[in-house]
């Protein structure tokens, strides 16, 4: 089952006008936990852990459907994110508050010597904010509500962005493990995964799926601040399926800041699925940048501390291509899985990662499976990305360019 197989197909079954017959009312209790052990190379020290989240991330959830009469119902979702290895709702990369080379050495940011010290203080407020979570939401993964109607339903609440609900349906893994398309350009992040304060619109009319997301950025001072748009439509048949996807965000001052677009296709062939991805990412004014001059000026000066912003600013942009390209195949109780992965960044650093490798569930019955997944990754030039899983991100290898190896042995339950 694909990471977010769950949550997607139960919206599409929910937003379907089709399907607005008489039902009882019902409250679902559902939930994955997903735990095993993984070794990693090319970090500043190899990782032999257990983890939590190697092919789903492990969770707790409620969802709630009533038929309220006359072609409407009511539906609701709360999901709650936990880490099963140690029984928190939060989790940092394996490399812990390592930052990137290209953003934690002032000569690679195109600075003096002189300013190491503020970089280094810069890097490190940037490493705080690494992890999954941190804020320790209870609901961290989902809570909305939402009322379906004869012609769509109306969604309110924390829910996943339609360029992301492409990128899910399309990646092969389906987000699941290191294998996934987004563990090559997670950080910065390429597509954002969820949208708080969002109002989203959604239909389903037989095999087409179509949505669109508002989030309000929740900035009483700025109502431009972190605010959110995206639309995404899917068509769907039992041969093959394709899908478009699109956000942007604003940043924290409300200039125009992350723009991600996705387009999906997959087809049967032969005994399996051939699925695909193809993504721009944009981003030309990086949130969280603008107020590191006026915290630096005490200690180098108005224009040394301006020089620093621009630098890190220069260096969080993001201009790139993410494609990937995979295949699936169920044989009876097993599934394997083979993909490809690469970021192409076309700023200066040049840091283009590639991941590729192969993943393998067998289950033990409908609800429980184990799981093998080995996957390496290609860093060139500043790249420096190492391998999540599908619960946590990866952090950085030891060094630029240096490559990483990622062999993962779980067990996965969903009840």
């Amino acid at each position: 089952m694909k990471r977010n197989s769950i949550a997607l197909a139960a919206l599409a079954v929910a937003c379907g006008g089709a399907l607005a017959q008489s039902t009882p009312a019902t409250v679902t209790v559902y939930g994955i936990l997903d735990a095993g052990i993984t070794h990693t190379t090319g970090l500043a020290t190899e990782k032999n852990q257990l983890v939590s989240g190697i092919m789903e991330g492990s969770r707790f959830g409620l969802r709630g459907n009533e038929d309220i009469g006359g072609g409407y119902r009511a539906i609701f979702t709360l999901e709650h994110r936990l880490e099963l290895n140690n029984g928190t709702v939060s989790n940092r990369p394996p490399s812990g508050l390592q930052v990137p080379d290209r953003l934690g050495q002032a000569a690679l940011l195109g600075l003096p010597g002189a300013l190491q010290p503020a970089v280094t203080g810069v890097a490190g407020n940037i490493a705080q904010t690494l992890g999954v979570n941190l804020g320790n939401s209870f609901w961290d993964r989902q809570a909305y509500i939402g009322l379906v109607t004869p012609v769509g339903a109306i969604l309110a609440g924390r829910q996943y962005t339609p360029a992301y609900e492409i990128n899910a349906t399309f990646d092969t893994l389906g987000t699941q493990s290191s294998l996934s398309a987004g563990q090559v350009a997670s950080v910065p992040s390429s597509v954002d995964i969820r949208a708080s304060n969002a109002v989203q619109y959604r239909i389903v009319l037989g095999g087409l799926t179509a949505g669109v997301m508002y989030a309000f950025g929740g900035n009483s001072a700025n109502s431009k601040a972190n605010r959110f748009g995206g639309a995404m439509v899917m068509y769907k048949t039992p041969q093959f399926a394709v899908g478009l996807g699109m956000n942007q965000r604003n940043n924290d001052i409300g200039q125009k800041s992350l723009k991600s677009t996705v387009l999906g296709a997959s087809a049967s062939v032969g005994p399996g699925t051939i699925s695909g991805i193809y993504g721009t990412v944009e981003d030309d004014n990086p949130s969280g940048v603008s107020a590191i001059a006026g915290s630096l000026a005490p200690l180098v000066g108005s224009a040394g501390a301006t020089l620093v912003q621009s630098a890190f600013t220069n260096a969080l942009r993001q201009d790139g291509t993410l494609m990937h390209l995979g295949y699936k195949m169920p044989v009876g109780k097993n599934t394997l899985y083979v993909a490809y992965s690469a970021f192409n960044d076309k700023r200066a650093p040049n840091a283009d990662v590639a991941s590729y490798g192969v993943a393998y569930t067998y289950s033990l019955s409908s609800r429980t499976d184990l799981n093998a997944v080995l996957t390496h990754f290609d860093n060139k030039n500043l790249a420096q990305a190492a391998p999540g899983q599908a619960g946590f991100l990866g952090g950085f290898t030891r060094s630029a360019g240096t490559d990483s190896n990622s062999l993962a042995l779980g067990i996965r339950h969903r009840f």
